[in-house]
């Protein structure tokens, strides 16, 4: 693990591990108690134990050396300076990728670069890529249509001698046609959706996972702030602070005294009007579709 996600502010951010997180990711992934890992290195048990909780003040050449010598790992990665642990010094060659494919990784910031790298690592990106190669390049589509010529030209003959159009086996070898389109598409889709769903699993703990922790922390939001006293609308601008991570009473009190007031008219007063507010916002929602489409 490189990056870990955090929610600041109701946005999701990746932020860059520190020293001592990589040190103590690349233990704990073997199962390795610090113990163990000073008779290994021969690094004393309390500076392993520094080097992991960041207090570090003379971290020598040779504990970085040996530590990555250790876990298989380059210095550079320890030391935050690359993000890749084996392979510093790859060759952008060598990676057959299109000047297209790395402007984009390079300089596209809202890509998930964590998802795409858990995508291409899945045990089954493989067999993936295999599918639609032979779908793209139609390597296959010469068979498929030998094979539905066949079952073509039984279904005619059986029809013609038989008068049997009918019958469910002439129905049988009718449908029994492949379509290649919706074959492969089938087919890439299983396959697709394993994967995503064995990474979602993966992350299923995950604070920023959409699994209702997300319901949770604005009903938590909305419960903290009616604890205080005051006007309902200082009691929904506080719950909206909260959730972005605001601290209320920090606030200009000119721009709280505005913002109160603004949502004192939005609120409303009867039933019929709340109705008819639903209504309206229904109606600019599929507005906002068709104008989409």
């Amino acid at each position: 693990m490189v990056y870990y996600a955090k929610n600041i502010g109701g946005a999701t951010m990746n932020i860059k591990l520190t020293l001592g997180e990589r040190l103590k990711d690349l233990r704990v992934e073997r199962h390795l108690k610090l113990e163990t890992l000073a008779e290994q290195t021969g690094l004393s048990k309390s500076a392993l134990s520094k080097y992991e909780s960041d207090d570090v003040t003379d971290l020598s050449i040779y504990a970085v050396t040996t530590l990555a010598e250790f876990y298989g790992v380059t210095t550079d990665y320890l030391l935050g300076v690359t993000e890749n642990k084996k392979r510093p010094d790859a060759v952008l060659s060598d990676l057959h990728l299109s000047d297209g494919t790395v402007d984009i990784l390079l300089k596209d910031k809202a890509l998930n670069h964590r998802l795409l790298c858990e995508l291409v690592e899945h045990p089954g990106f493989r067999q993936l890529m295999m599918d639609l190669e032979i779908y793209v390049n139609g390597l296959v589509s010469d068979r498929i249509r030998d094979a539905n010529a066949m079952l073509e030209a039984m279904r005619q003959l059986i029809c013609e001698k038989y008068d049997a159009e009918t019958d469910v086996e002439i129905r049988t070898l009718q449908i029994g046609q492949l379509v290649e389109d919706e074959y492969f598409g089938r087919t890439i889709y299983e396959e697709l959706s394993a994967i995503l769903k064995d990474i979602r699993t993966a992350h299923i703990t995950d604070d920023t996972t959409s699994d209702g922790s997300a319901i949770e922390r604005v009903r938590q939001s909305i419960e903290s702030a009616k604890s205080f006293e005051g006007s309902a609308e200082e009691q929904q601008l506080r719950a909206l602070c909260k959730q972005v991570g605001k601290d209320f009473d920090s606030l200009n009190k000119a721009d709280v005294a505005a913002t109160m007031r603004i949502l004192h008219e939005l609120t409303p007063k009867t039933p019929q009007q709340g109705r008819a507010v639903r209504k309206s916002m229904d109606k600019q929602m599929r507005g906002r579709t068709r104008r989409k489409r």
